[in-house]
């Protein structure tokens, strides 16, 4: 059921950050490792050729936000989701994330991103793996703990 997951895949996603086990919810609460890329000062949007769906920006901690996104590759084939961290402190931020990515019928996978250090005044982004996939995907997400929402479809 779609509402089921929207309404409770932010907790889901949100205890896998946070490395707490979820002894109920069954072998697709098994998270796979998602991996840091750091961009610097570059936006990661608009510096890609893909097409990147993010729900709105939420504030994690004083001035560091996070968003959790859907990204279509150019070509259209491949898929992936993606959390974008902005820390516009002065000094280094700790952040992990979570991550999935459904169809409109079935999860394609999650992900987490241990605990990295988000450079001062920078942009860094946990991504999932790339997969092949040509219907419409959405993604939930979760950074150190606070709900990111739900991304439009790509």
């Amino acid at each position: 059921m779609r509402f089921a997951r929207t309404a409770a895949a932010p907790m889901t996603v949100a205890a896998a950050a946070l490395g707490l086990g979820l002894v109920s919810a069954g072998p697709a609460a098994a998270a796979d490792s998602g991996s840091w890329r750091a961009y610097g000062n570059t936006n990661p949007i608009t510096s890609s050729s893909s097409t990147w769906h993010c729900a709105g920006s939420k504030t994690i901690a004083t001035d560091v936000l996070a968003q959790v996104c859907a990204i279509r590759s150019a070509g259209g084939g491949a898929v992936q989701a993606a959390v974008i961290v902005r820390n516009n402190r002065s000094s280094l931020f700790s952040v992990q994330a979570a991550m999935d990515l459904y169809n409109s019928s079935a999860s394609l996978g999650s992900w987490v991103c241990s605990s990295s250090g988000v450079g001062a005044n920078s942009w860094s982004v946990c991504f999932g793996k790339t997969l092949s996939q040509t219907a419409a995907v959405d993604s939930v997400g979760a950074a150190n703990g606070v709900n990111l929402g739900l991304s439009p479809k790509v």
